[in-house]
This record gives C-alpha cells, sequence and structure tokens, in this order.
C-alpha cells in the first residue's frame, strides 16, 4: 500500500507448511518434542481487574525477577559464523523453546545461552512455522524455570505490559520494557502470507528482541514479540510493535510439536480469491471462488465482503489469509459477509490445499 509503514521483523540478522528441521547430529536427534504440557495460567472470572491498570502501577522489578530467567539468547550460525541473534522463551522445564522462525530460519547450527550462564548450548531445531513466524527448539536439559503463558483471549486494550528480550545483542542481561496493549488482532501481510491475532504494543521492541515474551502485570506471556514498523519516506512509525498472542502460540505448540514427531501438518483450503476493499470499509473482498470448492459449496459469491471468520473481525485481505491458513483440513470455518447490505453467515468445511 502506498505510504504504509514498513514492518521489519526483529531478529539481530536475517530475517506453507509446518516443517520438521531436527539436526543431523545423532544426541540432537534423541531430542524430540517433549510430553510435558507448558504452564497455562487458569482464566480469571469475566470482570476480573487487571494486576496493575497502569504502566505506574507495574511491578516492573518483580516481574523481570520472575520471567527473566525463562528468557534466553538465541543465536544463530552458518559455517561457524554469527549471522543472527534473537532471543526465546523456555515452555517446558526439560528443554522446550519457543521463539521466531525468522530468527533460526537459514542456519545450520543454533545456540541457546541460558540466562546467568556464559556458555551456550546446542539446540536442536524441532519444528518451525515460516507462515506464522514460530519455531520450537530444545536442548539437553532438566529443570529449567519454564515461563507461565496467559490464557488465550485474556489480555485487554490499555493494559501495561513488560516487554523482555536481548535487544540489539548487547553485553549483559536481557532487556526490559514497559507500554501498553495498542490494540488486538492486528494482521500483518508478509512475503510468505500473513501473521494474524497479533497484539499491537508500544513497548519498546529492537533488533535481537524476536522470539522474546510480551508479559502482563502477573509475569504471564501474553505474546512472542516479533516485528515493529519503521515508518516510510512518508509515514512516521514511533513505538509500534507486534506480538504473536498466547492464543495463536497455543495452537502453534501442538502443531509444531505434532510436526516434530514426524505427522505431516496440512493448510486448510477455502477456494477463493480476494482484496481488499477500495471504499475505506474493513473487510475482505471475494473476487474469485473455486468451482466445486469448500467456498463454492458454502454459497460463498463473489463480491461478498467476509467481515468475520469464525466470529474474529476480519479487518483486510491479510486476516482472512490467516484464518484460512491456519485451520485444517476437516475444520468448519464460519465466514459472516456482507451481502446486499445484509450480514450473512456462511459456513465451509476446510479441505487439504491442492499441490500447487
Amino acid at each position: 500500500m502506498a505510504g504504509a509503514a514498513v514492518v521489519a521483523l526483529v531478529a539481530g540478522g536475517v530475517g506453507g507448511v509446518i516443517g520438521a528441521q531436527l539436526d543431523d547430529d545423532p544426541v540432537a536427534r534423541d531430542l524430540g518434542p517433549s510430553v510435558q504440557a507448558p504452564i497455562i495460567a487458569e482464566q480469571e472470572p469475566a470482570g476480573t481487574p487487571v494486576a496493575a491498570a497502569t504502566v505506574s502501577e507495574l511491578d516492573v522489578v518483580g516481574i523481570a525477577e520472575r520471567v527473566g530467567p525463562s528468557v534466553v539468547t538465541i543465536t544463530s550460525l552458518i559455517e561457524g559464523r554469527v549471522f543472527g541473534t534473537g532471543s526465546g522463551v523456555i515452555i517446558t522445564a526439560d528443554g522446550e523453546i519457543i521463539t521466531n522462525a525468522h530468527v533460526i530460519d537459514g542456519a545450520d547450527e543454533v545456540r541457546v545461552r541460558l540466562d546467568g550462564e556464559t556458555e551456550p548450548r546446542t539446540a536442536t531445531v524441532l519444528a518451525a512455522d515460516e507462515p506464522n513466524d514460530l519455531a520450537l527448539l530444545r536442548i539437553d536439559a532438566t529443570g529449567l524455570p519454564a515461563a507461565t503463558i496467559a490464557p488465550p483471549d485474556s489480555i485487554q486494550v490499555g493494559e501495561p505490559v513488560v516487554a523482555i528480550g536481548f535487544a540489539l545483542a548487547l553485553d549483559g542481561g536481557a532487556s526490559v520494557t514497559t507500554g501498553v496493549v495498542s490494540a488486538l488482532e492486528r494482521t500483518l501481510v508478509t512475503e510468505i502470507g500473513a501473521l494474524g491475532g497479533l497484539i499491537q504494543t508500544d513497548a519498546a521492541i529492537s533488533s535481537g528482541n524476536s522470539g522474546g515474551p510480551l508479559v502482563n502485570a502477573d509475569g504471564q506471556v501474553v505474546g512472542i514479540n516479533t516485528a515493529v514498523a519503521t515508518g516510510s519516506a512518508t509515514r512516521s512509525a514511533t513505538n509500534v510493535g507486534f506480538a504473536i498472542s498466547s492464543r495463536v502460540l497455543l495452537d502453534e505448540i501442538e502443531l509444531l510439536r505434532a510436526a516434530a514427531a514426524g505427522q505431516e501438518v496440512a493448510e486448510g483450503f477455502l477456494g477463493v480469491a480476494i482484496e481488499e476493499r477500495s471504499d475505506g470499509g474493513a473487510g475482505a473482498v471475494i473476487a474469485e471462488v473455486t468451482p466445486g470448492s469448500p467456498a463454492a459449496e458454502a454459497g460463498v459469491r463473489v463480491g461478498d465482503v467476509v467481515v468475520e471468520a469464525d466470529g474474529r473481525p476480519v479487518g483486510g485481505q491479510g486476516g482472512l489469509i490467516s484464518a484460512i491458513r491456519d485451520g485444517r483440513p476437516g475444520e468448519t470455518i464460519t465466514l459472516t459477509v456482507l451481502r446486499d447490505g445484509e450480514l450473512v453467515d456462511l459456513s465451509a468445511m476446510l479441505v487439504e490445499r491442492p499441490a500447487e
């Protein structure tokens, strides 16, 4: 889009289908996915006040002390030379770590350095999902301090948050910055698809923060920091960062584990071509419907404007791309479309995406 802010992934280096990327080392190959469940905080009853209503009420020192040990430095190497750095979050005591896929993209070796340690450990890349920009690593360790993940959809706009990560690969420990949740359910269109379900925050996020946690006042991980808007020749962008929400994260952990265990994880297929609205409204316009596809059978028509997918707002083309891609064959997706001035609900059962 002309004049739009440029969105940059925030690893310290370069940066379809979920794929397993097991290391060639026999010892590393023995490190399959963990059987331990991630630690998920209990859902608070509706209407429960947040632990801190403003940034000034945050116990930043306490949050850093509680979450910091679960944040790791990730170094990506090619032929023994460092080409990128980022951050990661320990999600199981026996060594599973989540980070961004772009942090380890292209690496032939990945190393992880734990909080308080000086020597890095070799990590196995169990699986990576480039379209959703998440990767699952594992190191040979026990008794690690796993982070607690916030329940899906528990975060609110305006809620104070803390971003933790190894910004700019600076010497010493992780950087800690504060801000608020600026918006929810943002979508960013990338070269290989769309990142959906993003949290927007004004907490400072810099190169090297990729894969680090965005946490709430209770020290629970509400998102994984992944990108910042950097502005362009005609638009400024100040403190506009994005994190993959815990809702997306928890689904992805299971999919990445399945891929690492050798299961094929196929993307859903609806059978539509879409485009942005040109009248200033929200939603994605159906430009084409493939005959015989799930969309055709559900009654989707050219010209329909999709404004919701499974009850979640679709702000534009990227939002619908993300919703379809994240669905699995056999799952039903409910679309709310605007047609001739009226809202119509349509349900379609996704099928496996055909080979291109």
